[in-house]
């Protein structure tokens, strides 16, 4: 909307008693964006010089913001804000060009779900593997892995090699691994939208359990509803930086205003 000026909202301080899970100080992250693309080989080999040339862009410009012991704080936005960059982050997955992020705590990201899967192993022994991956000890996935297993709804298929199961069971097993795991910080990126409908609101009431159990919870979402439901601050990306950060139903108010 043209013309359009956000309203300022104050940035929340220091919380008496609480801790600073996650500082995350100027970052800045860039990637170089060929300026040509070629179809054939041959094109390349005959003037590699064009396509040697690139353009940078920045998805995310001196951000900077906390998380709080035990808050759940949204972070909204258009697509191609930087979102999901600024998630990965956060779990490590990227680097930053530029600043920094201290997290104090354990973090288990639902990013990149089932990485670290193979296919040929059965679903069992892919549970193993993948939480050894997330940083599980071998005798906790033992005394969860009966959770693990009926959460995903795949009891029947426990010694079933995974190449054998449909895409949604995967995911599902993904999930069953990463939120009945034991951690301080949890990544969520669009989360809800992941599995059918029976699926989505068995993972919201797991998710509200993490709440009341003072979990840090970190989500990225365009359903603006659960946000301003849920969450306790919300940071609004916009064209690559931090147009505002404050509580979650003013900040969800502002988005929809803006798109209004």
């Amino acid at each position: 909307m043209k013309g359009f000026r956000f309203k300022k909202i104050k940035r929340a301080g220091s919380k008496e008693g609480k801790i600073a899970r996650i500082q995350v100080e100027g970052i800045t992250k860039c990637f170089k964006i060929p300026a040509l693309r070629y179809d054939k080989l041959s094109e390349f080999l005959a003037a590699p010089w064009k396509y040697l040339k690139s353009r940078r862009l920045c998805v995310l410009e001196d951000i900077s913001f906390e998380v709080y012991d035990g808050e759940t704080f949204g972070i909204i936005g258009p697509n191609g804000a930087g979102k999901s960059t600024l998630l990965k982050i956060l779990a490590d997955i990227l680097i930053p060009d530029k600043g920094k992020v201290i997290k104090r705590g354990t973090l288990v990201p639902f990013l990149e779900l089932g990485v670290g899967f193979h296919p040929d192993m059965t679903v069992r022994e892919n549970v193993f593997l993948n939480g050894l991956i997330l940083g599980m000890s071998r005798k906790f996935l033992k005394e969860r892995f009966d959770d693990i297993i009926d959460f995903a709804e795949l009891r029947e298929f426990v010694d079933v090699p995974l190449k054998n199961l449909s895409s949604g069971m995967r995911v599902r097993l993904a999930f069953s691994i990463a939120f009945l795991s034991e951690a301080d910080i949890y990544l969520l990126d669009e989360v809800l939208a992941v599995g059918d409908l029976h699926f989505q609101e068995k993972s919201q009431r797991v998710l509200n359990n993490l709440r009341k159990r003072g979990k840090t919870i970190v989500v990225v979402s365009h359903n603006l509803d659960y946000i301003a439901k849920y969450a306790d601050r919300a940071l609004l990306l916009w064209d690559h930086k931090v147009k505002t950060i404050g509580p979650a139903k003013e900040v969800v108010k502002l988005y929809k205003k803006l798109y209004g």
